[in-house]
């Protein structure tokens, strides 16, 4: 079942897709970036640790997001974003193995691999909403995919600068089957903007996309706190 239609309010209503989630997620993108947990990691004033911890529930996350994209992949619209070159659960059961060793699924499902209350809300909303909702899915495919492909690298030598993290711990960042993401990229965004959605279901992606900042946020807010109950 496709999300309601909402009204047709939103700025820049006659723009291109992309260029409409860019203008309408940037607020909420802002305050994701600029969350105390991803400033600290960011600036080297945590530790592996962290890093480790937000690996931990990217896991869980992106393990409930391509349980439901792979249900609709034969779908009209949004089968032709579901690209195996993004998929990111292998690459980070691979980071899992490095860190925790080879027993970390059931270190994972025995609670000594701790995943925040937020992480758990998010993996549930996926996995709920992604039975019920392409636009949904889309939205949050966008967020995360796109995310990883811009800032993945960066993201990477800057965690392997401060914490002296190798590169076999960090497969979750790199995408090694996508040589340029620019292209990529730009290919994304002529696929969201040729797409045949209607107004409400484009009006619906941009709602669920700003969501989808605000559920990465309240995971920051989770880490951070505690980090903080356990110092």
């Amino acid at each position: 079942m496709s999300a309601p239609a909402v009204e047709s309010t939103l700025p820049g209503a006659t723009a291109a897709l992309s260029q409409e989630l860019k203008t309408h997620t940037a607020a909420a993108h802002m305050a994701a970036e600029d969350s105390t947990f991803v400033a600290d990691l960011m600036g080297g004033t945590l530790d592996a640790a962290a890093l480790v911890s937000l690996l931990d529930q990217s896991l869980v996350i992106y393990r409930a997001m391509e349980t439901a994209l792979a249900a609709h992949v034969d779908h009209p619209q949004l089968g032709a974003f579901i690209d195996p070159k993004l998929a990111r659960v292998a690459a980070l059961e691979a980071d899992m193995a490095y860190h925790h060793g080879a027993d970390w699924d059931a270190q994972l499902a025995d609670g000594r691999i701790a995943i925040v209350p937020a992480t758990l809300a998010y993996a549930d909303a996926l996995s709920t909403m992604g039975r019920e909702s392409i636009e949904f899915l889309l939205a949050h495919h966008y967020v995360r995919y796109m995310g990883d492909l811009s800032g993945g690298l960066i993201i990477s030598r800057m965690v392997q600068r401060h914490y002296g993290i190798a590169d076999e711990g960090l497969n979750f960042y790199a995408f090694n089957e996508i040589a340029k993401p620019k292209p990529y990229k730009d290919g994304y965004r002529d696929l969201l903007d040729t797409t045949n959605f209607t107004r409400g279901q484009k009006d619906a992606i941009l709602n669920f996309a700003a969501e989808s900042f605000e559920l990465n946020r309240a995971v920051f807010v989770d880490l951070d706190a505690a980090r903080k109950a356990a110092a």
